[in-house]
């Protein structure tokens, strides 16, 4: 059983990852002998993964045909009685369905062979603190030799990676940073065009012919207003599915770290590619000339960040509002439902719940936050479109988790831990620009007074960190021999640990 769901009612599990074998003996040998030898007290039994690609191709298959015979039985008449039933299109299928049953019992006989073996498995432990001790300690001198992760939930398990030895995992991260620095440097491409487009001036210097046009209020207004930040709308769409890609070929056994890892990715690269780079707006020597000059970066972004006041206040509204108001109505999902119904017979009454896609909206209320906390002061305008923005993201995604998504697996909490770090950045580099404002002003008393500020918001981030964070990592051995005193005094434990 996944840590995450310590409250359920069966003992725990974890994955073992072994990088290599003992001489003469299987993984399940393997395994039954070393956790048997080191935790004989609460090692209960263990299940090899097997590799079962072929197999699952099959099942996968007779499950696709397994609803065309359903919605043939739904939507045709009963066929006539002179012909036979394997003349129909149902006895056909069915007759299909048959070779099929026997070629998954084949993969199944196959998949049990000894060379199909991975050398990973799910171990369970009589007691929650038992599986707690075997997962966050070595298990071994050498230190790759043995490794353990939390087992996930049945339905949250990511398999690639369960083959995977450490050293392709870390090469498959170090993979991910390179996509990952690639994507953010590709993408300066939209924030410049959007940089071009708020500054009039420089528009007419670059296309003298559109100076007419220019000309006109109504058109200047929606070309320096809105269409900036539809443009970088529509490029921030692609962003998230690409994290979520590079996060699932980064080594992760489940789609809940996925989607954290996604998730990470997606805030930090809002961020530095829209707050940063729109805000330090020129070219890329200049951007480089911040960065090499830190001293210099209070009183940098204190006059770049106000001359961006109006788009991201038109970001707000262009972005947050139709983003939200989309979200209650979902005319996307809706149409894609309805392309595939039309091409993709399926059963009317089979109706499978959305899940929701933390790594695409989490980011997307952080960074409006990030712009609430850090232009309160510099443009209090933005306040009441923020404002909006967030009571009417209450509203909408409380009516979405209640009645519109499910849960497809327990996060644990996980989440938290990068809103804490987020808002305290947005903190941290709103200080920074309040001292560089007042430092521009030649308001030395009060610069002398904010520079506390900053070291007192990180100092308040380590207290967090070190009494907070814990309960993120691991659960206390008080919840957890609590739970297992409950679990002995149960009757039917015995018969759970038999099954």
């Amino acid at each position: 059983m996944a840590m995450g769901s310590l409250w359920s009612y069966i003992s725990c599990d974890c994955i073992c990852l072994l990088s290599s074998l003992l001489y003469g003996s299987s993984v399940s040998d393997t395994v039954d002998r070393f956790f048997g030898e080191n935790h004989f007290s609460t090692y209960l039994s263990h299940v090899v993964i097997h590799r079962t690609s072929k197999l699952r191709s099959v099942v996968d298959k007779a499950k696709k045909l397994y609803k065309q015979v359903k919605h043939k039985k739904q939507d045709k008449k009963k066929p006539m009685r002179f012909f036979s039933r394997k003349d129909t299109p149902e006895g056909h299928y069915e007759s299909v369905l048959q070779e099929l049953e026997q070629d998954i019992r084949m993969g199944q006989a196959e998949v049990s062979a000894p060379g199909k073996e991975v050398r990973a498995a799910f171990v369970s432990f009589k007691s929650r603190y038992g599986a707690a001790t075997a997962l966050h300690m070595p298990q071994s001198i050498n230190p790759t030799y043995w490794l353990t992760e939390p087992a996930p939930e049945p339905h949250d398990v990511h398999w690639p990676f369960f083959s995977a030895s450490f050293m392709q995992k870390w090469l498959a991260k170090i993979l991910v940073v390179f996509a990952c620095l690639l994507l953010t440097i590709l993408f300066l491409v939209p924030v410049v065009l959007v940089q071009g487009l708020t500054n009039l001036p420089a528009l007419e210097f670059m296309f003298p012919f559109l100076t007419l046009i220019l000309s006109m209020k109504v058109v200047s207004q929606i070309i320096t207003g809105y269409l900036p930040s539809l443009i970088l709308q529509t490029s921030l769409k692609v962003v998230p599915p690409i994290m979520e890609f590079l996060s699932s070929i980064q080594g992760h056994i489940c789609h809940s770290d996925i989607q954290k890892s996604a998730c990470n990715k997606v805030i930090w690269f809002t961020i530095w590619n829209v707050f940063f780079a729109t805000v330090f707006s020129g070219s890329a020597f200049y951007k480089l000339s911040v960065i090499l000059d830190p001293k210099e970066i209070p009183v940098k972004l204190a006059v770049a960040v106000p001359a961006q006041a109006s788009f991201f206040i038109a970001y707000v509204v262009t972005t947050g509002w139709t983003d939200t108001l989309t979200e209650l109505f979902r005319v996307v999902p809706f149409m894609v439902s309805y392309i595939k119904r039309s091409f993709e017979p399926s059963d009317d009454n089979e109706f499978v719940v959305p899940p929701m896609r933390y790594h695409r909206d989490t980011p997307r209320v952080l960074f409006f936050g990030l712009l609430g906390i850090t232009y309160f002061f510099l443009a209090p305008l933005i306040l009441p479109f923020i404002l909006l923005y967030f009571c009417l993201a209450y509203i909408i995604y409380r009516n979405q988790f209640m009645n519109v998504y499910a849960p497809k697996f327990d996060t644990g909490g996980m989440f938290w831990p990068m809103i804490h770090y987020t808002m305290i950045f947005s903190l941290v580099l709103m200080q920074a620009i309040a001292i560089g404002l007042f430092a521009l002003k030649k308001m030395e008393l009060a610069t002398y007074l904010l520079v506390p500020l900053p070291v007192c918001t990180l100092l308040f981030n380590e207290f967090c960190r070190k009494r907070f964070m814990p309960i993120f990592t691991a659960y206390p051995a008080e919840v957890l021999t609590k739970r297992d005193w409950e679990d002995r005094n149960d009757p039917r434990m015995p018969e759970f640990y038999n099954n």
